[in-house]
């Protein structure tokens, strides 16, 4: 009975971690190669506890522990960002029982008017807008100056002026306020090559927070970019802005379709 027991707890563990795992996934590719790694994992538990098949048994442990090490590597950033939240005891964001801090229509507007209008002026810019990522200082590599400001066009305007000494990082906006300005985001590894410091930085934190976006101008072209989830969203309008702004807003996790195209400068 003990074991019967003990067999029936490890079962529901498994089927609850893989339900909550397979629960934080959102895009479908991820979701089909996550859906088919777990089920190879039950695969090879199934072999290994009930058929007396020692080459095939070893077979499929070489297989699960390749997909593993594939995984791995797809997964780098995400597996880093878990390690994370697990590190600094942040467990509501990692089971997403944090409540998205809600913009409002108003401030939805704001971002996009100020974002047309320095891509009008070819002015770079970098904006982040957390809706319940829990960013912290030691998310960033530099946590830049605390402003605690109400959101407004000529704020963001002002911050972004090259004659100002933050213009060169990232605004950080929250529940409808302008957190902090001159923050230096981690960068991206992907598109190193196509991508400016502007988009690298972007693309950086929108991969490892999920409950994030980033506004990006570029400075040389004036090209107007949304990064969501570790994928850009270029060229845009303000009015393109405005809808992925408020798509994200209504739904669980925002998305994007990826339509880049080469930049030398952020």
């Amino acid at each position: 009975m003990a074991i019967d027991l003990r067999l029936l707890l490890d079962l529901l563990f498994a089927a609850g971690l893989g339900v909550l795992v397979l629960g934080r996934v959102t895009e479908a590719r991820t979701l089909w190669l996550l859906r088919g790694y777990l089920l190879l994992v039950a695969l090879a538990w199934v072999v290994q506890r009930y058929a007396n098949l020692p080459l095939t048994s070893k077979l499929v442990d070489a297989l699960v522990l390749a997909c593993s090490l594939a995984l791995a590597i797809l997964w780098q950033g995400e597996l880093r960002r878990l390690m994370e939240l697990m590190g600094t005891g942040r467990l509501g964001v990692l089971f997403g029982d944090r409540q998205r801090d809600q913009l409002a229509s108003g401030s939805v507007a704001t971002l996009s008017e100020a974002a047309g209008r320095l891509s009008q002026m070819r002015r770079g810019a970098l904006i982040v807008v957390d809706l319940g990522s829990d960013l912290r200082p030691e998310d960033f590599l530099n946590p830049g100056i605390t402003l605690d400001a109400q959101l407004s066009t000529e704020l963001l305007l002002n911050l972004f002026a090259s004659d100002t000494p933050l213009h060169d990082g990232a605004v950080l906006v929250k529940a409808n306020r302008i957190e902090a300005a001159g923050v230096i985001l981690p960068l991206s590894r992907q598109g190193i090559n196509r991508y400016g410091t502007r988009h690298l930085a972007a693309l950086g934190l929108t991969e490892r927070f999920d409950r994030c976006l980033a506004i990006v101008v570029s400075e040389e072209t004036g090209t107007l970019s949304l990064a969501s989830q570790g994928r850009l969203e270029r060229p845009i309008t303000s009015s393109r802005l405005h809808d992925l702004l408020g798509a994200a807003l209504a739904l669980p996790t925002g998305r994007s379709v990826s339509k880049d195209t080469p930049d030398t400068r952020g």
